[in-house]
């Protein structure tokens, strides 16, 4: 019986259950669409290109290992193993081939260089656009298999051999030359011939070039070792049986053995990397739009049984009980649920398409992880959204079912005079959790680990002000008070108005909070990281000019041209990284030794930079590194480089500009041979030589521009951008979730007043004065909801500055800060003029008579 009358309910109700069904489907959306990011992550298939003729591909260990034991007080004792990915490509030593070759069933062992060779001054320019190109040597042709469809195979080391793809797109042919920046110092070649897929038509994902064994041996400058082996078997060979065997032969190396979509990750690191960011950004977004999503959808079911508070009350007078009441709702809900479930989750597959999307272009996730699109991320979302309105309608029911009919009736004429004393004690529980997130938040060193507690800090302060809203909005209303008084009559009525009705004002201020305070999140949280990293960047630069490359970096031949020019007293290659202590990982970068004093000021606040110049098993390390590992100078740093190779330093310094240069400055050759590309990211280079004379010096390297320190602060800042629009991406579809529940919960607040606007009406007041009063209601709630989004933002963002920058002075533009709010103000009001005018188009006296 209550099914059936929940669906006449429905029927004869539809503009009220119309904004829950719209906050649930935009919810199933996001739920879907983060949910199938983090089945990317977790299932996606990685296609192998380079390997496709390869059955069976040979490959380092591309993770680093610890290995826990945990003795228990019972003589047990608990074994952990966790695996860590490295950087930067680990290689193998060229002898594990041997262990391979006559193993049976093995036709041949092709090894394998994978190394950087970047095109430079293309013909038509189009180089750049094309996607990233690799070396090989020629030798490993077959493991795609390559053909040669023009031309000959690289002779000597002046010949390169390239893809088909990139002759096409650079309108190259046999005996043109093209000038390659490897590892080493631009070189030109002869374009000895033009290969392509045997029967596959091109690489979509990569260009390769192919040079002779010698120069792609040279290139790689790897030697000795090589990027992998691809193992081919003999006819009628069976798979599983040869891959046994070779996994025995390699046994006590860090080699690993790969198949099937297993070599996909082996080819593209980039992509089994993107991998884990993946599964941290769908978490992370799914987890923050389920938060605000119960924020919403709680919101909406009470302000839509508020409306419905003299129904529900005259259905408790008739005889209706406690429990039929609380089935009414949960299967009101449901119903509600589950078209909103199935309608969000069919949105939600294209938003997740169009997501995954904007992440390649913005170069957060590879192309060549694919999207999985199962169903699971779907029904979850139909699951979610069906368990979510059902709790949220017994949640928002919860009083007036437990009602008695005469008190019922009672609260349905006039609202309350203070909330449920249990909402009252869930507030001020949920404010001082804030308070302690907060706490922690100003504690908290590392971007991983402030990132969610921020965005939870702002959730958990906003479903505060959710749950004490009506106490706000009744001290709001007396201090505006006298500022309304100059409005004159419309103005009285207003401010009346939100002191009288502050439960349904706080059902509109919530979410309208929710939204400025986010936002405000999400816009000054990368600026404040990125102009602290800036400044300590700006004051600790003491070059006088610093070199920068369009292309992959500069070559040391570059810098040593540069070091050559008369007036230069000093040029300190910088090249980037990231190294494991441990487990953890940790920005590094690696600096020349000579003259770094005069180019570089970390502030070093223990032991000294002469000390880190004059050993090159030394390092120096930033403040905060120092207090989470427990080093002072002196104390043995153990760490695993790019490539995972282990390395014992001591350390030398401690400097406390970690922002602006990283939490460890290790030697330059120790890190540049352990990364995939060596190229300087900068040089910078102090002395009086002038910017013509260095540009002069560093004609003959394509791509490499001499700028000022304040130039390349803004390429830093512009490469900052980049990463912050990932974060805007990601949190921007929360936001836009947010905005529509502002516009819903708007509408819907409005469009039950019809009665009121009629008695107004009735009164005498005009179309116009109605309005005016509206408009004025709207400002108000909009000014108490700027005032506390604003001051929850601001405490987040000065605890997440005094934790991850030591000031409490976090980034806050005030044109954007404005913007944000005007853009809340344009979206309260039109959602208010809209529905008002639509109210005030019927009759007063038909309104006022009309049944609700």
């Amino acid at each position: 019986m209550m099914l059936r009358y929940a669906l006449q309910t429905i029927r004869h109700r539809k503009g009220g259950f119309l904004g829950a069904l719209l906050a649930l489907m935009c919810a199933a959306a996001l739920v879907t669409a983060c949910g199938t990011l983090l089945e990317t992550g977790l299932r996606g298939r990685i296609a192998t290109e380079r390997y496709a003729a390869t059955p069976l591909v040979v490959s380092a260990d591309q993770n680093v290992h610890r290995t826990t034991v945990k003795h228990k007080g019972n003589g047990k004792t608990k074994v952990k193993h966790k695996a860590k990915p490295v950087a930067e490509r680990a290689w193998l030593p060229a002898g594990d081939a041997d262990r391979l070759r006559d193993l049976e069933g093995v036709r041949a062992v092709v090894p394998e260089l994978t190394f950087l060779a970047q095109p430079l001054g293309l013909p038509t320019g189009e180089g750049a656009a094309g996607p990233p190109s690799y070396g090989h040597a020629w030798a490993s042709a077959p493991l795609t298999p390559f053909a040669l469809t023009a031309g000959r195979a690289p002779a000597t080391g002046d010949d390169v051999v390239i893809d088909r793809g990139l002759a096409e797109r650079a309108g190259l042919t046999t005996g043109d030359r093209l000038t390659v920046q490897s590892t080493r110092a631009p070189r030109t070649y002869r374009v000895s011939g033009i290969a392509a897929p045997d029967g596959r038509g091109q690489l979509r994902q990569q260009t390769s070039l192919f040079f002779s064994t010698a120069e792609a041996e040279r290139l790689a400058a790897r030697p000795g070792r090589v990027s992998a082996f691809g193992v081919l078997p003999a006819s009628g060979t069976d798979l599983g049986r040869l891959k046994q065997q070779v996994a025995h032969a390699l046994e006590g190396t860090t080699a690993q053995v790969a198949t099937g979509d297993d070599r996909g990750p082996v080819e593209f690191l980039d992509a089994a990397g993107a991998r884990v960011k993946l599964i941290s950004m769908g978490a992370a977004m799914g987890g923050t739009s389920l938060l605000v999503a119960v924020l919403v959808v709680v919101g909406t079911f009470a302000l839509s049984i508020q409306q419905r508070h003299r129904e529900l009350a005259l259905l408790r007078t008739i005889a209706a009980t406690s429990r039929q009441i609380r089935r009414l709702l949960g299967r009101e809900a449901l119903v509600v649920g589950a078209v909103a479930g199935v309608l969000g989750a069919l949105a939600g597959l294209p938003l997740a398409g169009w997501l995954n999307s904007r992440f390649i272009d913005t170069g957060a996730i590879p192309a060549t992880l694919e999207r999985t699109a199962g169903i699971f991320p779907a029904c979850v979302a139909v699951a979610v959204t069906l368990i979510g309105a059902w709790a949220a309608a017994r949640i928002a029911g919860r009083r007036i079912a437990g009602l008695r009919p005469a008190e019922a009736m009672a609260e349905a004429a006039v609202e309350r005079a203070r909330p449920a004393r249990a909402r009252t004690l869930v507030g001020l529980v949920l404010l001082i959790g804030g308070g302690v997130l907060v706490a922690v938040l100003s504690i908290l060193r590392t971007e991983a680990a402030s990132t969610p507690v921020t965005f939870l800090a702002v959730v958990v302060l906003a479903t505060a002000v959710s749950l004490l809203g009506p106490y706000l909005v009744r001290a709001a209303a007396v201090l505006l008070r006298s500022v309304l008084r100059p409005a004159g009559p419309m103005g009285k009525l207003a401010n009346a108005n939100i002191r009288g009705n502050s439960t349904r004002m706080a059902s509109v201020v919530t979410p309208l909070t929710l939204l400025i305070g986010m936002t405000c999140t999400v816009i000054f949280i990368q600026p404040t990281l990125g102009n602290a990293a800036l400044a300590q960047a700006r004051e600790g630069t003491r070059a006088t000019w610093v070199l920068g490359a369009q292309g992959p970096g500069v070559p040391s031949a570059a810098v040593d041209a540069v070091r050559a020019t008369p007036g230069v007293t000093a040029a300190t290659e910088v090249v980037r990284t990231t190294v494991r202590v441990g487990l953890d990982k940790y920005p590094a970068q690696g600096v020349t030794a000579a003259g770094l004093a005069r180019t570089w000021d970390p502030e070093v606040t223990s032991g000294s930079i002469a000390a880190f110049t004059a050993d090159p098993r030394t390092a120096a390390i930033s403040e905060l590194a120092a207090d989470r590992l427990g080093l002072h100078p002196g104390s043995t740093l153990e760490l695993h480089l790019g490539d995972g190779t282990p390395a014992t330093l001591t350390v030398a310094a401690v400097y406390h500009r970690g922002l602006g240069f990283g939490d460890l400055t290790l030697p330059h050759e120790l890190v540049a041979r352990h990364m995939d590309n060596p190229l300087a990211a900068t040089v910078l280079v102090a002395g009086d030589a002038s910017r013509s004379a260095l540009a002069a010096s560093v004609r003959r390297f394509p791509g490499i521009a001499v700028l000022a320190p304040t130039a390349a602060d803004r390429l830093q800042a512009d490469r900052q951008q980049e990463n912050a629009e990932v974060n805007y991406l990601a949190m921007g579809l929360v936001l836009a979730f947010t905005a529509i529940a502002v516009v819903n919960t708007l509408a819907m607040s409005v469009s039950e007043r019809l009665k009121e606007f009629a008695l107004l009406r009735l009164a005498g007041a005009t179309r116009r004065q109605v309005l005016r009063m509206l408009r004025i209601e709207t400002v108000s709630v909009l000014l108490v909801a700027a005032v506390l989004g604003t001051g929850i933002a601001l405490a987040v963002l000065t605890a997440f500055s005094i934790g991850m920058t030591g000031s409490a002075a976090p980034a806050v533009l005030p044109l954007v800060y404005a913007a944000v709010v005007g853009a809340a103000a344009l979206l309260a009001l039109t959602a208010t003029a809209l529905p008002g005018r639509v109210a005030l188009k019927a009759r007063p006296v038909e309104a006022v008579t009309s049944s609700q």
